[in-house]
C-alpha cells in the first residue's frame, strides 16, 4: 500500500493521471475518425481551393471554412469577438518591367526576367552604350573573372551558374542548393561593392526550365512579407544592385558586335583556364518600377474556455497551417492540393477543436483554455505563427505549451513496411515534463511508435526551424511538433486526397488530442527546465 500511495503522490504531483487512461477523454475521442478527417480534407485539398496560397482566393476559402466550422463548434471568436486575426502582410510587385536592345524591345519570360527582389522600392531605369561581359564573376586562388576590370558604372554581363574548374552536377540536396545560393549572393555582392551599376546573369538552362523560371517569376509578385517597421527600414535603405536573368539567346544577341558568342567565350575559358572578359558596344536600356500591395492573410483562431476559475487564464495552443503552395504553371495537373502539407494537419486541429467542444458542451470540458489555430504564411516563412507570437491574442507567459500539426496523413520511405509512426520533434528542447507527458500519453493511449530521429538542432534538415512551433519555442514557450516525414510528392500536384492514409492520420490526431487532455487538465503546466540551446536552467 505504501508503494502504491508514494506512486500516486508523485504522478499527482508531477499532474498527470493514475489511470493509464481516462474514461472521458476516450469518450469524446470518437468524433476523430477516418471519415471525419476525410469529410473535411476532401473539401481543404480539392482542386476548387486551387493550393491556398497565402493571400490567393483558395487560402481565403479555406479560411472561411475553417472559421464556420469553429463557429458551428461553439468555440468563440477571440478577437474582439471575430475568429480572424488579420496579419498585416505586404508584397513588393513589379508593375513595369522592360528591355530594349539595340532599340527593340525584348519579351518578359522569353528574353529576359527581372525579380522584384532584385529591384530597389524606388525601382531603376538605366541607358548604356556597352556591355562588359566578365565571365563566371568569380575571384578565387589562381582565377580572378574582374582583374584589371574598372566596373564602375558598368553593366556586367555573367554566367548565372557554375565555376568553370569544378565538373558538378546541379546540386540536389536542401545543404548544398543552399551552399550554392551563398556563393552566387557573394558574387553579386562583389560587383555591388565594386560599383557595376546592373548585372545580367545568363540562364545556361533557360530553355530547358521554361516552365520552372515562369513558375519563380510569378507575375512579377514579391514573396509576401509581414509589415513592421523594421522592414519599412530595410526597405527604405536597401542599396540593391539591379539584376537582370537572360537568356543564352539574349546575351548573344548582347554579344554580336564583338565578334564572340557565350559559347565560344565558356570554351576559351575552359581550355585556357584564363578570364575571356570584353566589353562589347551595344545600346542596352532597362526600366523596372516596384509598387507595395497590401495583401489579404489572416490566422484562424476557435477559442475554448477552460472551465476551472484558477486554471483557465492558462493557454494550451494547437496550431497547423492551411496555407499550401498554390498553383504551378507547367505540366497537366496545375494544383498543388497540398493535402499532407498541411490539409492533413488542419484537418486534425478542426476534428481536435470538434472533441473537445463536445466535451465542454456535456460538461466535460478541460481546466485549462485552449486555442485552436490555423496559421497562413507557413510556406512563405512561418509568418503568420510569427504575428501570432509578436501580436498575441493570449499573453505568451499564459501560454503552456504548443502542439503543432504539420503533415500527419502519409508514409515516408523509412516507414513503408512499419507505418504506425510518427516523427515528435522539438518535446523536450525546453521542457522534460512536456516530453514526458507526451511519452506516456501516447503509452496510454495510441501506443505508436515515436520516431525521435529530427528531434535535435543540428538535424542537416532543419525541421525543428522549419514549422510554426519554433516562433512559439524561441519565446521559451515547450512545443511538441508531429511530423510524418517527406515523401515524393512533398510541394508536388501530387500530394492528393487519394495518397492519403485516413486511418492513420486519424490516429495521430488522437495522438494529439490525447496529448491535449493531458496537458489541459493536468495539476501543473510543464515545467521549462531548459536554455534555449538545449543546457539545462539553473
Amino acid at each position: 500500500m505504501k508503494k502504491h500511495f508514494l506512486y500516486t503522490s508523485f504522478v499527482l504531483f508531477l499532474g498527470i493521471s493514475t489511470y493509464a487512461q481516462n474514461k472521458t477523454a476516450v469518450r469524446f475521442s470518437q468524433s476523430i475518425t477516418k471519415d471525419n478527417a476525410y469529410k473535411h480534407l476532401s473539401v481543404l485539398a480539392s482542386d476548387e481551393y486551387e493550393g491556398r496560397e497565402t493571400g490567393k482566393k483558395g487560402a481565403w476559402m479555406a479560411a472561411d471554412y475553417i472559421r464556420n466550422h469553429f463557429k458551428s463548434f461553439g468555440l468563440k471568436g477571440p478577437v474582439n469577438g471575430d475568429y480572424f486575426q488579420p496579419i498585416d502582410m505586404v508584397t513588393y510587385n513589379l508593375t513595369q518591367s522592360i528591355v530594349t536592345v539595340n532599340g527593340e524591345p525584348r519579351q518578359v519570360l522569353k528574353d529576359f526576367i527581372i525579380y522584384p527582389n532584385n529591384v530597389s522600392l524606388n525601382g531603376f531605369t538605366f541607358n548604356k552604350n556597352s556591355v562588359l561581359f566578365a565571365g563566371y564573376g568569380l575571384n578565387r586562388e589562381g582565377y580572378n573573372d574582374l582583374e584589371g576590370l574598372n566596373l564602375k558604372g558598368k553593366v556586367v554581363m555573367i554566367f548565372a551558374d557554375g565555376d568553370p574548374f569544378k565538373n558538378e552536377e546541379k546540386p540536389a540536396d536542401r545543404a548544398a542548393m543552399r551552399k550554392a545560393m551563398v556563393a552566387k549572393q557573394a558574387r553579386l555582392k562583389n560587383l555591388l561593392d565594386l560599383q557595376a551599376s546592373a548585372v545580367l546573369l545568363i540562364d545556361a538552362s533557360w530553355e530547358k526550365n521554361r516552365d520552372q523560371i515562369k513558375g519563380s517569376y510569378n507575375n512579377g509578385e514579391g514573396q509576401p512579407m509581414l509589415k513592421t517597421p523594421e522592414l519599412e527600414a530595410r526597405i527604405k535603405s536597401q542599396k540593391t544592385l539591379p539584376v537582370i536573368s537572360i537568356s543564352p539567346a539574349l546575351a548573344n544577341d548582347l554579344l554580336k558586335s564583338g565578334g564572340v558568342t557565350i559559347e565560344s567565350l565558356q570554351k576559351q575559358i575552359a581550355e585556357t583556364k584564363k578570364p575571356a572578359s570584353k566589353e562589347v558596344e551595344v545600346s542596352l536600356c532597362a526600366t523596372a518600377v516596384k509598387k507595395e500591395v497590401k495583401v489579404r492573410a489572416e490566422n484562424v483562431l476557435g477559442f475554448l474556455e477552460g472551465s476551472d476559475p484558477k486554471l483557465k487564464k492558462e493557454i494550451l495552443v494547437v496550431t497547423g497551417h492551411y496555407d499550401h503552395i498554390g498553383l504551378t504553371s507547367s505540366g497537366p495537373d496545375k494544383v498543388n492540393n497540398g493535402a499532407d502539407d498541411d490539409g492533413s494537419g488542419t484537418t486534425g486541429v478542426l476534428m481536435i477543436a470538434e472533441a473537445f467542444s463536445k466535451a465542454k458542451k456535456a460538461g466535460k470540458g478541460p481546466k485549462r483554455s485552449i486555442l485552436f489555430m490555423t496559421v497562413v504564411g507557413e510556406e512563405k516563412g512561418l509568418l503568420g505563427s510569427e504575428w501570432y507570437s509578436e501580436h498575441p491574442v493570449f499573453p505568451l507567459e499564459k501560454t503552456i505549451t504548443n502542439l503543432n500539426i504539420d503533415m500527419i496523413g502519409r508514409v515516408d520511405p523509412e516507414h513503408e513496411k512499419q507505418p504506425d509512426y510518427i516523427y515528435i520533434i522539438g518535446s523536450d528542447m525546453l521542457s522534460s515534463d512536456l516530453d514526458r507527458i507526451g511519452k506516456k500519453t501516447n503509452a496510454d493511449y495510441v501506443k505508436m511508435n515515436l520516431d525521435m530521429k529530427y528531434n535535435n538542432r543540428t538535424d542537416p534538415n532543419q525541421f525543428y526551424y522549419r514549422s510554426d512551433h519554433y516562433n512559439f519555442a524561441k519565446h521559451n514557450i515547450p512545443v511538441i511538433f508531429y511530423f510524418n516525414g517527406v515523401h515524393a510528392d512533398y510541394h508536388q500536384p501530387g500530394d492528393e486526397v487519394s495518397k492519403i492514409n485516413f486511418p492513420l492520420l486519424a490516429r495521430r490526431a488522437q495522438l494529439v488530442y490525447y496529448t491535449a487532455w493531458e496537458l489541459a487538465n493536468g495539476l501543473k503546466r510543464p515545467v521549462v527546465d531548459k536554455n534555449e540551446d538545449g543546457t539545462p536552467k539553473h
